[in-house]
């Protein structure tokens, strides 16, 4: 059966967190083609922001809202996701795949920090057409603090909600969720979560890192959805099925 996968590419893989707006095109190429040489399953891109937006919403104080000293922030910290949707989608191009970007500020509406509508009918179209939409981290509008940050983990989160996925996988730099001696955890659970030492990264991240995913994934969970994460090295056992030697955030009880 043809599946319907939803993949989520982390800023830190596709750019270079510690520079400003630095793209990893290399990086980027080498995912267009695991991405086109999939075994034919329908596909959403989700990616980060990594060094493209995240410095220009932490230096425009966007993660607290908006006023009327920092309302040229919207434009500048969209115009840098945007560049780097641009660069995502014409890896996918490059490599033989149809792609679109789709962005988060033309179509969400957030309350309080969290998307609360998302016009997801042209996504869903996309997908029955064969091309992929490709959406990202982005600055949106919010009805009580102006302006806020809608990551790519919470729009992770928000889309099975709202359509039917099957698998969801989000590629990270790291080979999934490491415990105390850098060991993969294999399964959490809202239980297991609890015990946990989630770090956090150095660079300017305002979406919460690691502990960010971890918390969007288990509001996933609790609502009976599990979904991975994975080494961006392992992308293509990802989207074939296989094993993918990460971690799965699951609903508790789950065997």
């Amino acid at each position: 059966m043809k599946e319907k996968v939803l993949v989520k590419l982390g800023g830190s893989i596709i750019t270079d967190k510690s520079g400003d707006c630095a793209i990893n095109h290399g990086r980027l190429s080498a995912i267009a083609r695991d991405i086109c040489a999939q075994n034919g399953n329908s596909l959403i891109l989700v990616h980060g922001a990594g060094s493209c937006g995240h410095p220009e919403a932490k230096r425009h104080h966007l993660d607290i809202g908006l006023d009327q000293h920092n309302r040229q922030g919207i434009y500048v910290t969209h115009h840098a996701v945007r560049a780097l949707n641009d660069a995502v989608v014409s890896a996918l191009r490059a490599h033989g795949a149809e792609a679109i970007g789709i962005h988060p500020l033309d179509a969400c509406v957030a309350n309080n920090g969290r998307i609360i509508s998302f016009e997801c009918g042209a996504v869903e179209l996309l997908v029955q057409h064969g091309i992929i939409p490709v959406l990202h981290g982005d600055v949106g509008m919010d009805r009580s603090r102006g302006a806020c940050i809608i990551s790519g983990d919470q729009l992770v989160r928000y889309l099975p909600q709202v359509m039917l996925i099957h698998r969801i996988g989000l590629a990270t730099d790291v080979p999934g969720v490491l415990d105390g001696d850098n060991s993969v955890v294999q399964r959490i659970d809202r239980d297991s979560a609890r015990d946990l030492t989630i770090g956090t990264s150095g660079n300017t991240d305002v979406t919460g890192g690691m502990r960010g995913k971890i918390e969007e994934l288990l509001a996933l969970a609790d609502s009976g959805i599990t979904s991975h994460i994975f080494h961006v090295s392992r992308l293509a056992d990802f989207l074939a099925g296989r094993d993918h030697g990460g971690t799965q955030v699951c609903p508790t009880g789950q065997d």
